[in-house]
This record gives C-alpha cells, structure tokens and sequence, in this order.
C-alpha cells in the first residue's frame, strides 16, 4: 500500500506541475511579466511547496536534521535536474538559449545564500535574535532586495506559442494546480518517509536526497514542459528560483524551531551537501557566462553538465 500511495502521489504531482507549467507560460506571455520572472518567483513558489510541507512537518517532530536535509538536497537535485536535461539536449545548447542578464543575477544570489550557509554551518555557534540565527535574518533581507532587482532585470519573451487560455483562466488554474501540487507533494513526503521505514533505509539520506529528490518532481516537469515550449529562459528560472524561495523556506523552519537557532542543531553531513550545491551554482553560473567561441562541439558545451552529474552521484556515494 505505502508503495501504491507513492507512486500515485508522484503521478498527481507530475500531472498538477504539467499544467502549472502551462498556466505560467501563458501568464508569462499575456501580462508584463518575463518567462524568467514567471519562472523565478511564480512557479518556483508553487513547485516549492512539497519541500515546505516536508520541512514544516520535520520541524513539529523535532527532526532539524530531516528539515535542514530536505531544503538543501532538494537545492541539489534541482541543479542536478538542470545538469541532466541539458546534457540529455545537448544539441539544443540550453544555456546558449537563455538571456543571461534575467538568470546570472538568481544563480549569483543563490550562491550568496549558500555561502553564507555554509560559513553559518562552519561556526561553532551562531548569533540569535529571539531564537532566530542572525544568518536567516540576513538571507531573508537580501532576498526581498533581490526579488526587486530580478523583476526589474527580466526581458519580454517573444508573443508565439501563446496557447488559447486567457489570462484570467490561466491566473485561476495556476492558483488550482498550485494547490493540488501541495496536497499531491504532501501525501508524496509522507509516503516516503513511511516507504524508509518500511525499508530500512537511513534516514539522513531519505531526508537529504530520497525525499528531496520527489519532492522536486515538479521541478523536472517544469523544466522538460518549459523545453517543449521552448521557453528556455522559464526552464533555468524554475531551477534557480525555486533554490532561492527554498531557502526562504529554510528560513521560516528556523522561525518555527523553537529550540534555537536550527542550523546549530544539524549534523556535519549538512555541511557537504551545502558545498555541492555550491560547486554546481559556480559551474552554472560558468556555463551561463561562458563565450560561444570556447564551444567547437555539443560534447565540449555539455562536459560542465557532465561534470556536475557525475559529482552529484559521487558525492551521495561517498557520503551515504
């Protein structure tokens, strides 16, 4: 049974994120919103959720380390999503596709927040406002600042390929699909963790990469609908925004644990995955930067994508 309810579970939160997906295509065309933008903060939100119902719940059983694991094992597979599907179309050159100017600016913020995690994780102690660490303040602040300065930085998509919704249709299914996505990712966590216990299985790794990784089902949908649509600025913004509000999630568990500041509370393991999710941000901040003249085939523009794909799976090897 636990089997049967994950799996119905993964296809409810494929289903829902597909139409997600389409509804913020349609809002990114018809309103003076940018795919990137759409992307970054719309979908991203929606597509979170199944990591907030996890974190929120780790929080009310007193497991940090479940709360800590999912957000930042989820920002890895994420950019690992990124790494696969580009190096799976390598002959449509995502990163050659996209404007930069919207994207650089998540990835460069991302990497600020992930430095500061890791410094914060590093620390024998952290300063704390009313059982707050001062880390989570600081992050918070930076991405209200950074909400604005992305906004005003993303460009108009061109007007092709905008289906036969209406924007007051599309607004409404986006709210709809979003909710589903967080019903749908709710049961899917739950029958998870349930499926480790059934199994045996560690639950650190359950919690940093297991749950993680389907609970950012809907991010690999979005991304690969994003393809089909060949709205390439949507499928990077996805990723890269959907890692920032993530750790705006992080900061609300910091908020609701009562016991001090949470990241004092996690295991060292933390501190690896956080360090992989900040070699795979520099090297997508590389490949967004990168010159076309250094590109002579599709196997040299896909080797930092391979790069990444193969650390991911090395470092959850040498770690678990």
């Amino acid at each position: 049974m636990v089997y049967l309810v994950f799996f119905l579970a993964a296809v409810v939160v494929v289903t829902a994120a597909i139409y997600l997906n389409q509804f913020g295509d349609v809002i990114s065309k018809k309103s003076a919103l940018s795919g990137a933008v759409v992307g970054t903060f719309l979908i991203a939100g929606a597509t979170s959720l199944p990591e907030l119902t996890t974190s929120l719940t780790a929080v009310y059983i007193d497991n940090p380390d479940i709360a800590v694991g999912n957000m930042l094992g989820s920002n890895v597979f994420n950019l690992l999503i990124l790494a696969m599907v580009d190096l799976i179309y390598r002959k449509r050159r995502l990163f050659q596709r996209v404007d930069h100017s919207a994207n650089i600016p998540s990835a460069l913020i991302g990497l600020l927040f992930l430095a500061i995690l890791i410094l914060t994780l590093f620390l024998p102690g952290s300063i704390q406002f009313f059982g707050v660490g001062i880390e989570m303040i600081l992050i918070f602040l930076l991405y209200i600042g950074a909400m604005k300065f992305v906004s005003s930085s993303g460009s108009e998509e061109s007007e092709d390929q905008v289906n036969s919704y209406s924007l007051r249709t599309a607004i409404i299914g986006f709210i709809i699909a979003a909710i589903v996505v967080f019903g749908s990712g709710s049961v899917l966590s739950i029958a998870g963790d349930r499926l480790a216990e059934a199994t045996g299985m560690n639950a650190s790794f359950v919690g940093s990469f297991l749950i993680a990784a389907s609970t950012s089902l809907p991010e690999l949908v979005t991304v690969l609908a994003a393809f089909k649509l060949a709205n390439y600025n949507m499928a990077i913004g996805s990723i890269l925004g959907s890692n920032l509000f993530n750790i705006q999630l992080l900061v609300l568990t910091d908020v609701l644990y009562r016991e001090g500041p949470i990241l004092a509370a996690v295991g060292s393991s933390q501190i690896f995955v956080a360090l992989l999710g900040l070699l795979m941000t520099i090297v997508v901040i590389f490949l967004l930067i990168r010159p076309n003249k250094w590109i002579t085939n599709q196997w040299r523009y896909a080797a930092p994508s391979l790069f990444m794909t193969v650390l991911y799976f090395v470092v959850t090897f040498a770690l678990y």
